[in-house]
C-alpha cells in the first residue's frame, strides 16, 4: 500500500465503523453525515480489499478481516494521538537524571536549598553537577548532555537565559588578618598579596579582567581553579580573596572569615540560569527550572555591604 495516497482520516472512520458495526452510529460518533460515512466505508473497502461490514438480515456484521483489524487499529490510533499529547512529568514518581553545569560558588549557594525541594517533591530524581567550563570549550556534543547551566552572563549557543539572582564582589580575609579593614584603602589593597580564581575556560580571574580596564594590576600570589578553594586558603593565610559577597557570607562562620568592602567597586554581578532550546517545553525541565528560579529568588537582593 502506498501511504502517500492514503487519507489518514479514513483510519478514524474505520475505527468508528469497527467499533459501532453501523454506518449511521459511526457517522454520529465522529461527526460525519451518513452519506459521508458511507463514502468513507466504500473507500476503505477499495483500499483494504475487503467488504469490512456486511448485512446479515437487519444487522450489519464485521467480516473476519474487520474483526482482526479492531485491536491493532485502536492501539495505533492511541499511539498517534500520543505523539501530539505533551509528556507528563510526575515528580513524585520520576527517576529522571538531570545534568547541571555550574561553578563551585553556585553549588555552595544553590544546591543545598534546591536539594531540599527536590528531595521533598521528587525523591527518585538524581542530579549530577559537572564542573563549569567556558564557552570556548563548551562543545555542541557536551551541550547535548546538559539540562541547566548557572553562569555569570556568558552566552551559550542553543540556550535561553533567565536571571537567577544578583550579587556583588568583596574582599575576604581571615578574621585576625593583620591589615583587615585597612584593605578598604587603595594603597593597602594594592600592597596585599591576593589569591586569584581562574576557572576552566578562562586565562585570568574575572576581577583582574575588570581591574585591567582601570589600569590596575594587583599582586597575585596564588592562582586556584575555584572560589571555595580560594576562601579555604584565605582562611589560613594572610592572602586576600576578591570574590562574591554571598559566598563569603555563606562560609564566614565555618571558615572564620571577614568581609571587607574593596576600594574599587566592580558593580553588580548577575547570575543567570541557561536552559537548552530543545527543552523549552519539556515538563521535566520546566519543573526543575521553576525550582531553581524559586531558589535563586529566595536568596533575596544583593548582600548588604559590610566593613
Amino acid at each position: 500500500m502506498n501511504l502517500n495516497s492514503l487519507d489518514l482520516n479514513l483510519l478514524v472512520a474505520l475505527d468508528a465503523l469497527l467499533k459501532e458495526a453501523s454506518v449511521s452510529r459511526a457517522a454520529m460518533r465522529i461527526g460525519l453525515s451518513q452519506p459521508a460515512a458511507s463514502h468513507a466505508l466504500q473507500r476503505l473497502r477499495d483500499v483494504i480489499g475487503d467488504p469490512l461490514l456486511v448485512r446479515t438480515g437487519a444487522r450489519m456484521e464485521l467480516t473476519p478481516r474487520a474483526q482482526a483489524l479492531r485491536s491493532p487499529l485502536a492501539q495505533t490510533l492511541d499511539q498517534v494521538r500520543g505523539l501530539f499529547t505533551p509528556d507528563e512529568f510526575d515528580a513524585s514518581r520520576s527517576e529522571r537524571h538531570f545534568r547541571l553545569m555550574m561553578p563551585d560558588l553556585a553549588v555552595e549557594l544553590l544546591m543545598p536549598p534546591l536539594m531540599e525541594k527536590v528531595t521533598k517533591q521528587a525523591p527518585g530524581v538524581t542530579i549530577d553537577v559537572v564542573p563549569w567550563r567556558g564557552s570556548a570549550i563548551f562543545t555542541a556534543e557536551f551541550a547535548r548532555t546538559i539540562d541547566l547551566i548557572i553562569s555569570i552572563g556568558d552566552a551559550f549557543k542553543g540556550f535561553h537565559r533567565q536571571r537567577l539572582y544578583i550579587d556583588s564582589d568583596a574582599l575576604a580575609v581571615r578574621k585576625d588578618h593583620p591589615v583587615g579593614t585597612g584593605l578598604k584603602k587603595r594603597e593597602a589593597f594594592l600592597g596585599a598579596r591576593h589569591v586569584a580564581v581562574v576557572i576552566r575556560g578562562h586565562n585570568e580571574d574575572l576581577i583582574d579582567r575588570w581591574l585591567h580596564t582601570k589600569g590596575i594590576e594587583r599582586r597575585i600570589a596564588l592562582v586556584v581553579p575555584g572560589y571555595i578553594e580560594a576562601l579555604h586558603v584565605t582562611a589560613r593565610t594572610d592572602l586576600v580573596a576578591f570574590v562574591p559577597r554571598r559566598l563569603i557570607a555563606a562560609l564566614t562562620k565555618q571558615l572564620s572569615l571577614k568581609t571587607v568592602t574593596p576600594p574599587l567597586d566592580p558593580g553588580i554581578d548577575e547570575q543567570h540560569m541557561f536552559y537548552p532550546t530543545r527543552a523549552q517545553f519539556d515538563p521535566g525541565s520546566i519543573w526543575l527550572r521553576k525550582l531553581m528560579l524559586e531558589t535563586g529568588r529566595e536568596l533575596g537582593g544583593p548582600k548588604p555591604r559590610m566593613a
